[in-house]
């Protein structure tokens, strides 16, 4: 049966309504009992007790702020009752690591293997498309991209593959210092990635990221499986000889076949947008589990992202971090990127957004300490810096901000094949790997049924942890299988680029 309410830890000041419930109500908490003094929405928070002005509000066990005001006990708490407690850059000097000798991702291993339908590349990588891309390095040729794909699409129907896509962005020219390594690097991740039978990188020839040196760039790529086109240097019909190029590539994609990988091969991202407060109660915790199932496990990777949705739970990271190296790099991933805030003259604690305030979630450090839930209890193995690729198994940080897309996009170019995506607002997007959405409640499954693929809302109705994280384990091994979420069936496939600097 679904409870009322929720007290999340034994230390918490505070408790979560699961349904909406009236003033007047009367609650037995521990023994004890309260009287609501005003209505209390589903997924927001009332005092357990009296809070006192300037008192730290506890949730999850940690502080997620103080109190702006005397709170009554049985009184409603928001945005409007507490305060941050975040400040700038900290040392973190008293920080040390939990456990200094931690176990190797996959050692816990028991049973046999799961394992999952994929395409084994020549690299070593396995990819769980097989899709032809077609990418630009400059904003100038995204309308030859999308006639070069439109064209194959028409004759094609995209038989034998699992998709043809462009991915326009408005970036590669005009762009100084880190911003235009930033979009060489995601680009370049792109080419490298195994979720593509066939790449079609086109230029145009003058801009700032010239496709000779972005092809030097790429590095040891699979010459076989990516292609490039320089759009100034083409006789005549340039859409005419990207559909060759690209149709060449169409008929080798279509000899990779799926062969059984070990789930070991999975790299999985994990993000969370449009939260509320049922967000670090059902479907982040929920992604824990499958994280240290997953890598703890299976010798998986997973990798978190979302750095300023790090802030006020940061060192409950820091702690886990596999050895000192480990420990020094998160603290200059979460110092670097609040020195990124400061620099703007922006504040590290303003980040809820009004969706998330609506639904529960008053500060930061309340998002962050639901946010971080995503990463499950797994020792820390790797801090990777924007663009940078995986080379780690086990979970992985890395930065990127907490915008949506651009967050998803920075995962996908570090090699994730998929990204779990919990929401308890909702959103359609999807960024150029599958991304699944996951909802924090039942209400947001039933109303928007073409943008969630997962509800986790079952964690406060009638389903246990390991019933859920069972179904939710087979469902991403369908996925991974070729099984489309939402979002590919709608033909959502969208990148952004991180962009900080001037433009020319």
């Amino acid at each position: 049966m679904m409870k009322d309410f929720l007290k999340i830890n034994p230390a918490d000041n505070v408790a979560v309504a699961i349904n909406a419930l009236s003033a007047g109500t009367t609650l037995c908490v521990d023994g004890d009992e309260i009287k609501l003094v005003a209505d209390i929405p589903a997924g927001h928070k009332f005092a357990l007790r009296d809070i006192a002005e300037g008192e730290n509000v506890i949730k999850y066990g940690f502080p997620i702020g103080h109190a702006r005001h005397a709170v009554s006990r049985g009184a409603f708490l928001d945005h409007n009752d507490i305060k941050t407690n975040l400040e700038g850059q900290l040392d973190y000097s008293d920080i040390s690591i939990d456990n200094p000798s931690v176990p190797a991702p996959g050692s816990s291993r028991k049973g046999t293997e799961a394992t999952f339908q994929g395409y084994e590349r020549p690299d070593g990588q396995v990819g769980i498309r097989n899709e032809l891309w077609v990418i630009p390095t400059v904003g100038c040729v995204n309308g030859i991209v999308k006639q070069i794909v439109d064209r194959l699409n028409a004759e094609t129907k995209a038989e034998g593959v699992d998709g043809i896509f462009g991915f326009p962005h408005n970036y590669g020219c005009s762009q100084l210092g880190d911003d235009h390594e930033n979009t060489k690097k995601i680009l370049r991740d792109m080419v490298h990635h195994p979720n593509a039978g066939g790449i079609l990188v086109v230029g145009l020839g003058c801009e700032n990221n010239q496709p000779k040196v972005f092809e030097e760039f790429c590095g040891d790529y699979d010459r076989s499986r990516v292609k490039f086109m320089v759009c100034q240097e083409v006789e005549g019909d340039e859409v005419e000889t990207g559909v060759k190029i690209l149709r060449d590539l169409y008929e080798q994609a279509r000899g990779f076949k799926r062969t059984t990988v070990p789930a070991s091969k999975l790299r999985i991202g994990l993000k969370c947008g449009g939260s509320d407060g049922f967000s670090g109660i059902t479907a982040n915790p929920l992604l824990g589990e499958f994280s240290d199932w997953l890598c703890d496990q299976e010798g998986g990777t997973t990798v978190l992202t979302e750095v300023p949705e790090m802030f006020g739970a940061e060192t409950i990271l820091m702690r886990r971090c596999a050895d000192t190296r480990l420990l020094g790099e998160t603290v200059s991933l979460i110092n670097n990127f609040k020195e990124y805030f400061l620099s703007h003259g922006e504040p590290v604690g303003e980040n809820p957004s009004p969706g998330n305030k609506a639904g529960g979630i008053s500060t930061l450090e309340e998002k962050a300490l639901g946010c971080t839930q995503k990463s499950g209890k797994s020792p820390v193995f790797g801090v990777m810096e924007y663009g940078e690729r995986i080379s780690n198994h086990g979970l992985n940080l890395l930065s990127a901000p907490g915008n949506d897309l651009v967050a998803s996009t920075a995962l996908a170019a570090a090699g994730c094949q998929m990204v779990l995506f919990t929401t308890g607002r909702g959103t359609p997007f999807g960024t150029f790997v599958p991304t699944m959405k996951i909802s924090t409640n039942s209400g947001l499954a039933q109303r928007k049924p073409t943008w969630i693929d997962f509800n986790a809302g079952r964690l406060v109705e009638d389903s246990s942890m390991a019933d859920v994280l069972a179904d939710f384990i087979d469902y991403v091994l369908k996925v991974a299988s070729g099984e489309e979420v939402n979002s590919e069936k709608s033909g959502i496939h969208e990148i952004a680029i991180f962009k900080n600097g001037v433009t020319l």
